[in-house]
């Protein structure tokens, strides 16, 4: 891997919505593959178990195939290499989805898990934001800190500049909170992608530009 990520512009394949981003600092090794045009499908190894469940939770929802591999300090905790896998998926998503010509650009998806309900809203505005309340139940689900959620999305904001909103409403299970999170998630970004086929490529602002 390079000891940079790739560049952007230039991540994203002709034609069907692919890009890879590597990433790699003094305390994570991460690689990202994206095809929004896929059929579901995660390979997914970061070392945390947790963690990698929810990933494959917005391959499957949202459709995209998404492969991740990551290396990080796990001797310390977990954080470098949760905030660096949002940082890098982040950035993929912005290098496949291009100009965003013709896409939905919002989505919105509401998730439940027996006792647990999610909502998820997605503006793909150029801006990024990230705003909500994904306060757990519990501060551990296993051994992933809870507090890891919210960075890994913030990092993932910043770099797909996106403006997203995540709300557990309820639930007293942290892992079946987690997860509906991450469901809504992948339905609300496949919702945002997919083609609007009335709007013939236009870009979805008044700006011209998104």
């Amino acid at each position: 891997m390079s000891n940079t990520s790739l560049p952007l512009a230039a991540a994203a394949a002709p034609g069907p919505r692919i890009a890879e981003v590597s990433r790699a600092t003094a305390e994570t090794r991460i690689s990202v593959r994206l095809n929004l045009d896929g059929q579901g499908q995660a390979r997914i190894a970061t070392g945390i178990g947790f963690f990698d469940h929810m990933l494959e939770q917005i391959a499957r929802h949202g459709m995209v195939d998404l492969d991740v591999r990551a290396e990080g300090d796990l001797h310390v905790d977990g954080h470098h290499t949760v905030e660096d896998a949002g940082i890098a998926i982040g950035q993929a998503l912005y290098a496949a989805v291009g100009d965003k010509r013709g896409i939905n650009r919002y989505g919105h998806a509401y998730v439940p898990l027996d006792e647990a309900l999610s909502r998820v809203v997605i503006d793909f505005s150029g801006r990024p934001g990230l705003a909500g309340d994904m306060h757990l139940s519990s501060g551990s689900i296993g051994a992933f800190d809870a507090q890891l959620l919210p960075e890994f999305f913030q990092g993932l904001v910043n770099h797909a500049f996106i403006t997203l909103h995540i709300d557990n409403l309820r639930g007293s299970n942290a892992h079946h909170q987690a997860e509906t999170i991450f469901k809504a998630f992948g339905r609300a970004l496949r919702m945002a992608v997919a083609h609007d086929a009335r709007a013939a490529g236009q870009v979805p602002s008044t700006k011209g530009v998104l």
